[in-house]
């Protein structure tokens, strides 16, 4: 009861402050106590080689200087991800920057990977491998920055400062407000941003996997050969998928029209449409990690029967509360009682479309 009411109570704040305090209160260790582990043998699962407690994540965006992490775990998350960082730090773009948008249950964003770079990430990550012995993996989300000269060379930059950190890295080319950022998607720049990535691995003697974090704006011409270059390059998986420029005419807020990435209920749709493409697409057990439009245990189960071996969420939690990781968690446990699924891998792209993931889940396409 007390963790709905205070955010309850952030929902009076502006986006970007109602945001700050979430981070400064998981930080300062407030917030609910669940273990990533609490939720029982069922939704175990293991993917790209790590171990999860449960497929429920953090997304990248809410903890961009891992200043939380801890405290995100103890939400019960089975794996958070911190970022987008890149090498220098940079103010982002002007605020205002943050829009909800809640007559649709949305967020609109252009923050510019604000954040404080690779080395002050670096401090942090010591401190917390040094401190925390609990559950959950640990997903650092790097990204170049603005006026970079090279920005190719920023992902070999990061990977190289930050991969010791982390169990996997996330190259995120596909965020809308850094100009010029998804034509890195373009499968001549993408080969060369995911060899520099790996080769910043190798420099640092930490070799993870690697997962890649997509628009839901590409084309399906576009989408296929951007799989087709993270299989060929060795991607341990892909994240699908980021917030989109994209405006469905249905959006009744007053923020509608703001320029920036999409996120929340509107998203839904287009995510877990590109996310069954996906599983189309890619070699037979190619991880996927779901993100987009994921409020509720329905949301989250209808990606996992589309095809989303983990997922995730950052605009559920912000317009919602702390207690929402384990309402999900706990309904996806039920669900998959319910199913007859022994494990959350059992349950992993068992729906034949997207229509039939949303009718088993019992959700709307719309979200």
């Amino acid at each position: 009861m007390i963790w709905s009411l205070a955010g309850h109570l952030t929902q009076s704040l502006p986006g970007e402050a109602a945001h700050r305090l979430a981070v400064k209160a998981l930080a300062h260790g407030l917030g609910p106590k669940c273990p990533p582990d609490h939720f029982g043998d069922a939704l175990n699962t293991s993917v790209a080689g790590m171990d999860f407690a449960n497929p429920l994540g953090l997304a990248a965006g809410f903890d961009k200087d891992a200043e939380a992490m801890e405290g995100a775990f103890g939400l019960g998350f089975g794996m958070v991800e911190i970022g987008t960082v890149t090498p220098l730090p940079q103010p982002g773009n002007p605020k205002p920057r943050v829009f909800r948008l809640g007559r649709d249950n949305a967020v609109i964003n252009r923050y510019g990977f604000n954040n404080s770079g690779m080395e002050a990430a670096a401090g942090r990550l010591t401190r917390f491998r040094q401190g925390y012995h609990g559950k959950g993996v640990l997903g650092v989300n790097i990204g170049a920055n603005k006026d970079s000269a090279d920005r190719v060379q920023d992902y070999h930059a990061c990977a190289r400062r930050l991969a010791p950190f982390a169990d996997y890295l996330t190259v995120n080319v596909s965020s809308p407000n850094t100009p010029g950022l998804r034509g890195l998607q373009e499968p001549e720049f993408l080969a060369e941003v995911l060899d520099a990535a790996r080769e910043g691995m190798t420099a640092a003697g930490a070799i993870r996997p690697v997962m890649l974090k997509l628009a839901p704006d590409l084309d399906r011409a576009g989408l296929e050969a951007a799989v087709g270059v993270a299989v060929e390059r060795g991607c341990s998986g892909l994240i699908i998928a980021n917030t989109t420029i994209s405006r469905p005419q249905h959006l009744k807020s007053q923020h509608r029209h703001e320029a920036g990435g999409l996120s929340g209920a509107p998203v839904f749709g287009l995510s877990t449409e590109m996310l069954h493409d996906c599983r189309r697409m890619a070699p037979e057990g190619f991880p996927l990690i779901a993100v987009g439009g994921v409020l509720d245990a329905a949301t989250a189960y209808a990606k996992i029967l589309a095809g989303g071996d983990l997922v995730q969420l950052y605009t559920g939690l912000a317009i919602s509360d702390a207690g929402l990781p384990r309402r999900i968690l706990n309904g996806l446990d039920q669900y998959l009682a319910r199913d007859g699924f022994s494990t959350i891998a059992d349950a992993v792209g068992a729906a034949s479309s997207v229509d039939e993931a949303c009718r088993i889940s019992g959700v709307s396409l719309m979200g």
